[in-house]
């Protein structure tokens, strides 16, 4: 089933919606503003139901932060740096949004901050919502006009399935995700949740600026290795600041396969997550710092949420080492995520 309301009204006075999805145990909020998952309900161990999705239930504590809050990121997620980049010889300056020394997340009027158009759907019992979006030749200093869609489809076994597509007339880098945080508790801190991670290798980062190096490490014997699970907490210390890396998936393939598990021993929720792309960026809410107050009051703190964004390397079009994120015109970009959620 799929219901909707205004989620708000947005400063160009057009009107943001607000999308339920809602199968057996399982609930999903969607809205046209940033195609951001707001919400996500399900049981616990004892079948209670609770949303574990950090979010807001107005429209304008989305207009009025910078975490990001499950919005649809892009063109391009993660960082980049000085916000500069060449193709063919030709250099593109995107807006450094980011301390004034990096672009993040498509720059300062990003993907995040538009409103798409929907269409709801429903195929074999399962309620979806269609988003759609063009970007302008040289929105935000990026080349060609693009037309970027996601779905967002709710499956009865507790699976949301985000599907992401994007075209665009010139060549250029496309690297678009969910930026969801997730606690399994649905309050508190993320720190005794346990995390293993299909990922042997990271992507490490200058600590003062995120941006990768341009070197590619494996995870054993540094902190960054979940290969077995572990509380997202025991080495956080030893990172400098928390997590905000890229992990590498294991398995090359650009098949659908699974990146992460993850386990609340409070509640008994586990959230699984499969992607079609290279990397997933571990992000343990490092920069949240109490002042976004979210639903039922809570205030979300430092590490009060964490995040699996699936995606191209960070700053990946200046490392030519690394996956290549450019796509050609005309040629399709999709990609597929599934955050899968039970109990255990």
């Amino acid at each position: 089933m799929v219901t909707k309301t205004v989620h708000g009204i947005l400063p160009n006075k057009e009107e943001a919606t607000l999308y339920t999805l809602k199968i057996g145990q399982y609930e999903a909020q969607v809205s046209s503003y940033g195609a951001t998952w707001v919400k996500m309900v399900a049981p616990d161990k004892h079948g209670t139901p609770g949303n574990v999705v950090l979010g807001f239930d107005d429209v304008d504590s989305y207009l009025n932060n910078t975490a990001f809050y499950g919005a649809t990121v892009g063109r391009f997620a993660n960082r980049i740096d000085k916000g500069t980049f060449k193709i063919n010889g030709v250099a593109y300056h995107i807006p450094c949004n980011e301390k004034g020394i990096n672009a993040l997340h498509g720059g300062t009027i990003g993907f995040d901050k538009r409103n798409w158009t929907a269409l709801t759907t429903e195929a074999d019992g399962a309620p979806g919502v269609h988003f759609s979006l063009y970007s302008p030749d040289g929105e935000m200093g990026f080349p060609g006009h693009m037309r970027a869609y996601v779905d967002y489809v709710l499956k009865p076994s507790g699976k949301l399935e985000i599907t992401f597509i994007a075209t665009c007339d010139k060549k250029c880098p496309i690297n678009l995700t969910n930026h969801a945080y997730f606690n399994l508790n649905g309050k508190g801190d993320i720190l005794s949740h346990q995390l293993q991670l299909d990922c042997d290798r990271y992507v490490p980062v200058n600590n003062k600026t995120l941006i990768p190096s341009g070197e590619i490490k494996q995870v054993r014997h540094t902190p960054f290795d979940f290969t077995e699970m572990k509380e997202i907490g025991k080495e956080i210390a030893k990172t400098e600041g928390g997590y905000d890396h890229c992990m590498v998936i294991t398995d090359t393939s650009d098949s659908l396969r699974r990146c992460a598990k993850v386990w609340d021993p409070v509640s008994g929720r586990t959230m699984e997550v499969f992607t079609t792309m290279p990397g997933v960026q571990f992000y343990s809410g490092n920069f949240l710092e109490g002042k976004d107050i979210g639903r039922e009051g809570h205030a979300y703190n430092k590490h009060g949420g964490f995040c699996l964004e699936t995606e191209h390397f960070p700053n990946a079009m200046n490392h030519p080492n690394f996956p290549n994120c450019i796509q050609e015109p005309g040629e399709q970009y999709k990609h597929k995520t599934v955050f899968k959620f039970g109990v255990e």
